[in-house]
């Protein structure tokens, strides 16, 4: 048990350190957005790239912050009988929550992803807008992040859970309400 407590520890530290990495381009997106509107409006100057880079930030901030906001179990969660259950039921839910439903999708997400992604890099996909940004296979790139990123925190997920339900504190995450719940 002593193995799946680092191996959760390992797992939430990379995914908190990408996330504090990544919140850096939820600034760079503001800051983008807002040269894109000063030069629109006090210059007449329209920049086609500079349009698409702060819609790219926003996007890689979601899709490379997911594992990071899992962590926190900050996610959207329909709870209807969740909250009310001690933390050996909230286990077995989170548990059969990952097995059975958020690692079957990410291994489809990842599958359609993958020739998506190279294709993208064989053919150095640039926009499709003239004066677009070059490079698109970077933005798809971070889809397979999200993937990685996501499942392994589902991992560390499942793993807090085992230990649960075999009578072992989970190590400490970030969370305002602890792990799970």
């Amino acid at each position: 048990m002593d193995t799946l407590v680092r191996a959760v520890n390992a797992i939430d530290w990379i995914n908190r350190w990408v996330g504090r990495v990544v919140a850096w381009l939820t600034l760079a997106t503001v800051l983008i957005c807002g040269a894109v509107v000063f030069l629109r409006y006090s210059a007449g100057l329209g920049y086609v790239w500079l349009q698409e880079l702060y819609v790219w930030t926003h996007a890689m901030t979601f899709l490379l912050a997911a594992g990071f906001a899992y962590l926190l179990n900050a996610h959207v969660r329909v709870d209807i009988f969740y909250a009310k259950l001690g933390a050996r039921g909230k286990a077995w839910i989170d548990l059969f929550g990952v097995i059975f439903l958020l690692m079957p999708w990410l291994v489809l997400l990842g599958w359609t992803s993958w020739t998506y992604v190279t294709y993208s890099w064989q053919t150095s996909e640039i926009s499709v807008q003239s004066n677009g940004m070059p490079g698109m296979y970077v933005l798809k790139t971070a889809l397979l992040g999200f993937v990685a990123l996501v499942g392994l925190q589902g991992l560390a997920w499942a793993g807090r859970c085992i230990l649960v339900l075999n009578g072992r504190e989970p190590p400490p995450s970030e969370t305002l309400t602890g792990p799970l719940g």
